[in-house]
């Protein structure tokens, strides 16, 4: 289909769309008027990760195309939590917790939007204000007739749960209820007309545009990405080490910029796409790239993405650390570091304080298959003790891609 508004010829150009309610509609609308549109994101941990980061470009692309930034945090359905693609039910937070949590997630949305009070400002709201508000008979009686149990069971987030025979809860049943209501509420009260999310939220976002009609008779629009995966399968958002997270206080600069240095060449066109504001005629030649080329490209993706989420300082740092570390056998400045008193510290538990494994179980492991190096001399011995002369360093190293720095304090 050819688009007529800014807005979804950015999108489809990009590789953002997978599904849309009504395609001819919203491309209407975005070419008329300036679109309110939302997503949703539950406060489940103090930073998002990479896993949310088609969801929040999303955002960006909205606002770079002239249109309104909404972005929705789930204080009150992180106190449910989302059944979507989840065995367990999640563990509950306290309101203190969920608090922390939004402060902190939104110094990572500042990098990405431009929030404010002008027509195409970002703004961040927080379902718990009307949620919290709403009684328990009177969301029954006026959101509880316009959902059938019936085609309740029938969303994946609930089928695929029952399947495996795991347990859920009437909670997290409600869970796509109040999601609905969100749409619904701010549909009312802000003029938002779109939701944006990945694939698995579908039926969820489906429910909220037929709970919009049903309610007031407004016509709202829906919009979901593709699942988006690594070349080799793998769920966008995790590395080897665990979680990619945006926060600097959760993964550090250099981390994060080696996480899109390390991707698969595949990947490379596709990223550059999705996560940086590279041309698409830069991206295209960039992509094209063969043999050890293609490194280039990926050092350019790793600083354009490292800037718009830890900004420039930050990826010419990461970059001239990987340099030194890499090219010239040194130690660069941003590297992960730990100090170490004048007790020394095992190799085990150095591997761990530096992130390198979850836990001295994994630690062990990693040095009995011979991945660990202490000053690029291979380790065995994750009881050795480590001592560092105070002001002094050494290297420590997983494997040929993860290294960090011991301090002597």
């Amino acid at each position: 289909m050819t688009y007529n508004s800014s807005l979804l010829r950015l999108l489809d150009e990009r590789g953002y769309i997978h599904q849309m309610t009504d395609a001819e509609g919203l491309d209407a609308l975005a070419s008329k008027q300036v679109v309110p549109g939302y997503v949703g994101f539950d406060a489940t941990a103090s930073s998002l990760h990479v896993g949310n980061l088609v969801s929040i470009m999303l955002l960006r692309r909205l606002q770079q195309a002239g249109h309104k930034p909404v972005v929705l945090m789930g204080g009150g359905t992180t106190r449910i939590g989302d059944p979507t693609g989840k065995d367990e039910v999640r563990k509950m937070l306290s309101d203190e917790a969920i608090e922390a949590n939004i402060a902190s997630i939104r110094t990572a949305f500042e990098r990405f939007l431009t929030f404010g009070d002008g027509p195409t400002d970002a703004v961040m709201v927080n379902n718990h204000d009307w949620l919290g508000q709403i009684g328990y008979i009177e969301m029954l009686q006026k959101v509880g007739t316009h959902f059938t149990v019936n085609r309740m069971l029938s969303f994946d987030s609930v089928k695929l749960r029952l399947e495996r025979e795991q347990p859920m809860t009437f909670l997290e049943f409600n869970y796509m209820i109040l999601q609905g209501y969100d749409f619904r509420h701010l549909s009312d009260t802000m003029g938002v007309r779109l939701q944006m999310g990945g694939s698995d939220q579908w039926g969820n976002i489906v429910n909220g545009v037929e709970l919009a009609r049903r309610m007031d008779g407004k016509e709202v629009f829906g919009l979901t990405t593709p699942l988006i995966t690594k070349a080799d399968g793998s769920k966008m958002g995790k590395s080897v080490s665990g979680a990619v997270w945006l926060n600097e206080d959760a993964l550090s600069s250099y981390d994060y910029w080696q996480f899109w240095r390390n991707c698969d060449d595949r990947d490379v066109g596709k990223f550059l796409r999705l996560f940086t504001d590279l041309p698409l005629d830069e991206i295209a030649r960039l992509e094209a790239l063969e043999g050890g080329a293609i490194n280039d490209a990926k050092v350019i993706l790793a600083n354009e993405a490292t800037r718009l989420c830890r900004g420039e300082e930050a990826a010419r740092a990461a970059e001239a650390t990987a340099a030194q570390t890499f090219a010239g056998g040194g130690l660069g400045e941003d590297l992960p570091t730990v100090e170490v008193s004048a007790e020394g510290i095992r190799l085990g538990a150095a591997c761990t304080a530096l992130g390198f494994t979850a836990s001295n179980g994994e630690a062990k492991r990693k040095i009995g298959e011979g991945a660990v190096k202490l000053d690029d001399a291979l380790m065995d011995d994750p009881g050795m003790l480590i001592t560092v002369p105070a002001g002094e360093t050494r290297k420590l190293s997983l494997g040929k891609k993860k290294h960090g720095i011991l301090k002597g304090a």
